[in-house]
């Protein structure tokens, strides 16, 4: 196995302004590239243009690709690196919350969120995601979550097709004891890498949120995590063939339940 240099942006994503929204991480990415390089996949957070607006038919971008898929594009090929982040995009009467990932040939792989927020009326709005999905990247394989999707274990089960578990939120202050502590269980139960980019500041609807974006290693302890409340760049590099060593060493995957997602 190889690694894989990851950054992960926790920002304050401004209410309904793309073009804010696009240059402030402009002027974040500029800066840090500055001094880092290497970078192999870019992580942004959930509904990362826009926020997590799902109930007005202006915030959705056109299923065959709009101005956040054409920004992703852009920064992808810029620095030469995997781009991922969601997007709430139009599909048949309602929209999918769709987790791009755009490569620097201008490729382009999603996966649209399964677990809808039923607390938030987010069915109401969007529509379901169908297929679990992995996404390879220089031969690691991952899988993409968004927000609500961590607390279904049953959908992220490790069925040793995966490495590195990958959650992009809008996951709020007032459940971030949640948030820190499903990343880790995720972590150990799958015996996965876990990254989780989460957001900072108040929404539209002054929902809080003080961010929380981490990255955790198969046994659950964390690598790197970002301040609270603080807009930044975390990055690391994490080497899977510590991952192998450790599974070959302890396979609890070999006892685990068969069942079947229908």
């Amino acid at each position: 196995m190889s690694t894989l240099t990851i950054a992960a942006v926790q920002y304050d994503i401004q209410w309904l302004d793309q073009q804010t929204n696009f240059k402030h991480l402009e002027e974040l990415l500029s800066d840090y590239f500055n001094t880092n390089s290497g970078v192999d996949l870019l992580l942004l957070p959930e509904t990362f243009s826009t926020g997590f607006c799902i109930n007005r038919q202006d915030v959705q971008e056109p299923e065959n690709g709009g101005t956040a898929l054409i920004w992703l594009k852009k920064i992808a090929q810029q620095y030469n690196c995997v781009v991922a982040g969601s997007v709430l995009v139009s599909q048949n009467n309602k929209k999918v919350n769709r987790f791009y990932w755009v490569f620097a040939d201008g490729s382009v792989e999603h996966y649209d969120k399964r677990h809808l927020f039923r607390l938030g009326n987010e069915q109401d709005h969007v529509e379901q995601g169908q297929s679990r999905k992995i996404i390879t990247i220089n031969g690691i394989k991952i899988l993409p979550l968004v927000c609500y999707d961590l607390r279904f274990p049953v959908w992220s089960r490790n069925r040793q097709d995966y490495d590195l578990m990958v959650n992009v939120a809008n996951w709020p202050a007032a459940r971030r004891h949640i948030w820190d502590t499903l990343l880790k269980a995720r972590a150990m139960e799958n015996q996965s890498f876990v990254v989780g980019v989460n957001r900072i500041g108040a929404d539209g609807n002054d929902t809080a949120h003080s961010g929380g974006t981490t990255v955790i290693d198969f046994t659950g302890e964390n690598i790197i995590t970002a301040t609270d409340n603080q807009q930044q760049i975390i990055t690391t590099q994490l080497d899977f063939s510590a991952l192998a060593k450790f599974k070959e060493g302890f396979q609890a995957f070999l006892d685990a339940d068969e069942f079947e997602l229908r």
